[in-house]
């Protein structure tokens, strides 16, 4: 492995190729992107290290001893964890046509055959990164909204509870806490 694990900022990418060349031809494309890229053998150790951490992107082999790429990507897209991780088959050029459709159909994001052109495969690789990047913003801008929405529930039940207890409210402190959960409500576009 050439890392253990992925930061938040990070956006870690699993190589599953039972052929230590073809790792190591995937590790000399891919290593300037400056992600962690993660090896796995065959689909059982790939399962594997999907279960243990978050990932951008699975290069995936078609051709392998026991679970074939087929049936590792059959088993990522069934699992709630990992059903929304991209994949991209790799396969031979000389192998059956009909694996590009089979690949297409078990959820595979796309498709590229053996030797493929590095240019090709960074690219392609890049816009998977750039789209978890963007997601992981995304669901974190949502967390912070979550939170802030949860801040003005609160507050405006406190408030709600006070106006109701009978007593009459300091008019200047009722203002203040209003000003307040209205610039909340703008700040986190509720």
């Amino acid at each position: 492995m050439i890392a253990e694990a992925s930061t938040d900022t990070r956006a870690s990418i699993l190589l599953v190729d039972d052929m230590e060349d073809n790792l190591i031809a995937l590790e000399a494309v891919l290593g300037s992107l400056n992600e962690p890229l993660i090896r796995a053998r065959s689909g059982e150790e790939a399962m594997k290290a999907l279960l243990r951490q978050r990932f951008a992107l699975v290069l995936l082999d078609v051709r392998m001893p026991g679970m074939d790429g087929f049936e590792t990507a059959a088993h990522i897209k069934r699992l709630d964890q990992t059903k929304d991780v991209p994949i991209i088959f790799l396969t031979g050029a000389g192998d059956d046509s009909g694996y590009a459709f089979r690949g297409y159909a078990t959820g595979a994001a796309d498709y590229l055959t053996k030797p493929f052109d590095p240019w090709v495969l960074r690219a392609k690789v890049s816009v998977f990164l750039d789209l978890h990047r963007k997601n992981r913003q995304l669901e974190r801008m949502r967390d912070q909204d979550r939170a802030e929405y949860g801040e003005v529930g609160a507050r405006l039940a406190e408030l709600e509870l006070r106006l109701t207890e009978g007593q009459p409210p300091d008019l200047m402190t009722l203002r203040t806490e209003v000003r307040e959960l209205r610039r909340l409500v703008r700040r986190g576009r509720l």
